[in-house]
């Protein structure tokens, strides 16, 4: 299996607007988005805003 590369939340969360994210609201280290799909249910998603490690890459779930 290959490794998920490091990132950084930034970078992270500009790729989401791009893609019709909206950032919601920061609650410390969290950064909360929302987007709306076709049939009006809203997603969810927290990106942690900590600086990426090379033990600790973001992982896509």
């Amino acid at each position: 299996m290959s490794k998920v590369p490091s990132l950084n939340y930034d970078k992270v969360i500009k790729a989401l607007q791009r893609d019709g994210w909206i950032v919601v609201r920061q609650k410390g280290s969290h950064i909360r988005l929302h987007k709306y799909t076709k049939d009006r249910k809203k997603l969810k998603l927290i990106v942690p805003a900590h600086k990426p490690t090379r033990d600790q890459p973001y992982r896509i779930f």
